[in-house]
């Protein structure tokens, strides 16, 4: 007999939310969904329902982009007023430690899930969070990053990476790709060899995040040449390409529906636009964007663009907490007038379409996967989704429910 859950409100993300509705699920899978009076199957009919609790029924939230391996971070890289001051700053850190501690990132796991995240997009270098993710119920697409700047045999880089992959223990819920860092730190012969590398399901890199990132691609000048001179991986034969990072990463075969491009601040409209006509994902992670000094993402244009939208928190080197729903909230504060269904669809369904998880996750329907979450609201709440995008949802309003 499936499990039935109701509640005041069931946000389906792929329809209107459903007053007084249900759910039913069954060995992990969702099978049916209405509203209470609407329950016809013979196993179901019989069931009493006591009063309908005060809560929302929604699909676990998708992080788009994370850095779980750098959790140890946590309030240890103040926020700067420019981001290679901010990297320098890591950068200094995680040479100073030599590797990353598992205990931070299964801790940063634990904490996902209380916040009702199904599913991260996991940037990492070290690999670090594999066997915490596959001790976990996060499901995940581990993005396995390569820098290079200045990098003698690309394709030695990509089939080494492509190596420590294949050596990992196959997860039923862990998938993996290679991808690169940013147009700032990866040479044009780097992305182009990743482009060309046969693997299937998306990329992510970080794109448009900082002013000094423009004024490089430009003039080959700026703040990333300095910290790039400064690490002694400056090429002085290398010509600024004098494009936007939409066009440098077109050059190279990567703007495609696969890509998620993450940040994306300093992006114009006609290069929105270009992302959106080739199905592309702009993940936005505005606290992070504040916290390393390169401004406020243009949350309103992203949305008015057409381009997919998903949200990230990046990692806890440079946010204060992993909870997709305050993350949202900062959303929210951004984007007034982008309706509140919307921007809680690019925290689920869209998040899961750009990871490769629509199939699976990030709506409720019949045939995917059961992880649902249960949002305490007050029981006079006039526009359900508004609360949800509001900032008020605390992680102890949250549970996770039952699916077998």
């Amino acid at each position: 007999m499936p499990l039935l859950h109701h509640a005041a409100w069931v946000l389906p993300i792929a329809g209107p939310p459903i007053r007084n509705g249900w759910v039913a699920v069954e060995r992990g899978e969702i099978l049916d969904l209405g509203r209470s009076q609407e329950i016809t199957n013979q196993e179901t009919t019989n069931h009493q329902f006591p009063p309908v609790p005060a809560r929302a029924i929604l699909p676990g939230l998708i992080n788009a982009h994370a850095h779980l391996e750098l959790s140890w971070m946590r309030g240890q890289v103040p926020p700067a007023q420019s981001m290679p001051a901010w990297v320098e700053r890591l950068m200094a850190l995680r040479l100073a430690a030599g590797e990353d501690a598992p205990e931070p990132i299964a801790a940063a796991i634990v904490e996902m899930r209380a916040c009702g995240t199904a599913a991260v997009g996991d940037i990492t270098n070290s690999l670090a969070a594999w066997d915490p993710l596959a001790d976990s119920a996060l499901s995940a697409v581990v993005f396995l990053e390569l820098l290079g700047f200045n990098v003698p045999d690309p394709k030695k880089l990509v089939s080494g990476a492509a190596e420590r992959l294949s050596a990992l223990t196959p997860i039923a819920w862990l998938r993996s790709a290679i991808v690169p860092h940013a147009p700032y730190s990866v040479s044009p012969a780097l992305l182009r060899e990743i482009a060309r590398f046969p693997q299937e399901g998306p990329i992510s890199v970080h794109v448009g995040e900082s002013p000094d990132e423009m004024e490089l691609l430009r003039s080959g000048s700026g703040g990333w040449r300095q910290l790039l001179e400064k690490f002694g991986v400056w090429t002085p034969d290398w010509n600024p390409p004098a494009c936007g990072p939409v066009e440098f990463l077109s050059r190279a075969g990567l703007v495609s529906e696969r890509l998620l491009a993450v940040h994306c601040v300093q992006l114009t409209n006609e290069e929105l636009a270009r992302l959106a006509a080739a199905g592309a994902t702009v993940v936005t992670c505005p606290r992070s964007n504040k916290w390393v000094g390169v401004g406020a993402p243009p949350v309103e244009r992203f949305y008015a663009s057409g381009v997919r939208v998903a949200i990230g928190t990046d990692s806890l080197a440079s946010v204060e907490d992993l909870n997709m729903f305050n993350e949202i909230a900062a959303v929210r504060a951004l984007a007034p007038g982008v309706p509140a269904t919307r921007i809680l669809k690019s925290a689920t369904l869209d998040g899961a379409t750009a990871l490769g998880f629509r199939s699976e996750l990030g709506s409720i329907e019949p045939g995917k996967r059961a992880e649902l979450i249960a949002v305490d609201v007050p029981p006079d709440v006039a526009d359900v989704e508004e609360y949800l995008v509001s900032g008020r949802v605390q992680p102890s309003d949250i549970r996770w429910l039952e699916a077998y």
